[in-house]
């Protein structure tokens, strides 16, 4: 009875020659396998991309979110304004989220200027918007005395110019001009509240663009800014004198700074000293105001809040990861059954067990690491979307390129996951039997 040798034992012995050669044929082996097997292996190849692409965004997001939001205050060092939770006074008026909690009278913003270890105080009035994008009145000084980062001030994209604090104008953040449509010279009805629905209104004031400002990679981008007594003055907002009794502006005529009322004031220290001074002023005394300082801590308590949800994104990814790595067991190890003739054939003809075992491990690790290579495209991919829509709704940037320690640690471990998951069908294939696999077939 004459043997006939399938396809893949004729291949194996097309390389025998390569099996005495050590690495080289081992190598070549390995090869010829992966191509016989291609679609098992890109299939496996794409779990190991996805588990790797999905473990680095995971925790890059999750590192450079913290950063951007625990830094994203620029320089910004507290916000003072109405008494009620520090979280929602810094989400509403650093980073434009969440609703305002209150308004608080001129006098807190006057006594926090006259404090000797303020370097600046920039007055808020919130509540308006157009088109999604919020309105903030107030002061120039946001242009001349802020510094979104260090030596870096607000600046107005050429042709334009800072707004008028007695007219009716208006600076746009660079986000959201591109949002509005809105660009030099445009015109504009503010709508009165945050969030555009049915009930909202049209106020009857119309604005004019003068300016808008450079991309600055901060919450300023997402807003448009007009003078502070424009959102005093804006038809259906109400001011009130100390007895209660509701105020109108007139045209032409000054606000009484009796009536006047802002949401906060945005206040850079000169040093940590001020800042523990208005603190003991206005959160340890009876007084109507809170004081958010420092602004880092307050975002640093809104993360430890959200720590259960980050850990449930890194078990997620780690579980994809056990998957892919079972991928790579599974893919190899139910090639190994039909593939016992030709390692019974490569033993007969010479080679040793450990060349068997080391066919088998580079070929889950060859899957490994190009599954890893390919996981530096999904993760592009993630962090690219996932960087537009942070941006689009916090004004906070994060860079998808930036260096982190996943990026290094990531491939290399998924190449050792391969590895591991290899040695089990690496170990069945060592244990082949040459006599009984090499018995005649009919």
């Amino acid at each position: 009875m004459s043997v006939t040798p399938s396809a893949s034992e004729q291949g194996a012995g097309a390389t025998l020659p390569a099996a005495h050669s050590g690495a080289a044929g081992v190598i070549m082996l390995a090869r010829r396998s992966l191509r016989q097997h291609s679609l098992s292996s890109a299939v496996t190849m794409l779990s190991i991309a996805l588990a790797a692409g999905l473990v680095m965004a995971v925790f890059s997001i999750r590192a450079q979110s913290r950063d951007a939001f625990l830094g994203g205050a620029g320089n910004f060092d507290a916000v003072l304004g109405a008494k009620g939770s520090k979280l929602q006074l810094v989400l509403n008026n650093v980073f434009h989220l969440e609703s305002s909690p209150g308004n608080i009278p001129w006098s807190a913003y006057e006594t926090v200027q006259e404090h000797p270890g303020v370097k600046f105080a920039i007055p808020y009035a919130v509540g308006d918007s157009y088109m999604g994008a919020r309105i903030v009145g107030t002061t120039t000084d946001l242009f001349d005395k802020f510094e979104y980062r260090a030596g870096r001030k607000l600046a107005v994209q050429s042709g334009g110019r800072q707004f008028d604090m007695g007219l009716r104008e208006a600076v746009v953040g660079a986000e959201a001009a591109r949002r509005t449509g809105l660009t030099y010279a445009s015109q504009f009805h503010p709508t009165h509240g945050i969030e555009q629905n049915e009930a909202s209104h049209e106020h009857e004031e119309i604005y004019v663009v003068v300016g808008v400002l450079e991309p600055t990679g901060t919450p300023i981008d997402r807003v448009i800014l007009i003078p502070l007594e424009g959102i005093m003055r804006m038809s259906g907002h109400i001011l009130r004198t100390e007895d209660d009794d509701m105020y109108a502006a007139m045209p032409g005529e000054e606000i009484p700074d009796e009536v006047k009322q802002i949401s906060a004031v945005m206040i850079g220290l000169r040093g940590p000293q001020a800042g523990l001074d208005l603190d003991e002023q206005f959160n340890k005394r009876d007084s109507g105001e809170t004081l958010a300082f420092p602004i880092g801590a307050v975002m640093a308590e809104l993360f430890d809040k959200l720590g259960w949800m980050v850990q449930v994104l890194g078990l997620v990814a780690i579980l994809v990861v056990v998957v892919a790595g079972s991928a790579v067991l599974a893919s190899i190890h139910n090639t190994i059954n039909e593939r016992r003739r030709e390692f019974a054939i490569l033993r007969a003809l010479g080679a040793r067990r450990s060349a068997v075992f080391s066919i088998i491990l580079l070929e889950s690790g060859f899957i490994a690491a190009i599954g890893a290579a390919l996981g530096f495209v999904v993760y592009g991919g993630i962090m690219f979307v996932a960087a537009a829509v942070i941006q689009r709704q916090t004004g906070v940037v994060i860079e998808p390129w930036k260096f982190n320690p996943v990026l290094a640690w990531t491939p290399p471990g998924m190449v050792l996951l391969g590895l591991v998951a290899g040695l089990i069908p690496a170990a069945k294939a060592y244990s082949t039997d040459v006599a009984t696999h090499l018995a005649p077939q009919t």
